[in-house]
């Protein structure tokens, strides 16, 4: 089994709608086995579009990081997020 990653690009656009997102998208998270690799901090956009925080979240396979992304949970959060942010997301299975 081969560990799988959410890749994210993230500009916040409303602070505080964005709160709504970040309480409660730890849920599936944690039901999915996801570990934060990298989330904000220093970054450096070399090339394509710049955002304001990367995000790498490693999950135990692809087929977790996909029902993660699909699951209830994730889309209640994303629901709230809508407004809130830009985002670009992209799940990728590792080596």
């Amino acid at each position: 089994m081969m560990a799988a990653y959410w890749i994210a690009h993230v500009t916040v656009t409303d602070p505080e709608a964005y709160r709504g997102y970040q309480a409660l998208a730890p849920a599936a998270f944690a039901r999915f086995g996801a570990r934060f690799l990298a989330r904000g901090g220093e970054a450096e956009v070399l090339e394509g579009p710049p955002a304001e925080r990367h995000v790498v979240i490693e999950f135990p396979d692809l087929a977790a990081a996909r029902a993660c992304y699909h699951s209830e949970e994730y889309a209640t959060a994303r629901a709230a997020r809508a407004t809130a942010a830009t985002v670009a997301v992209v799940i990728v299975e590792g080596l």
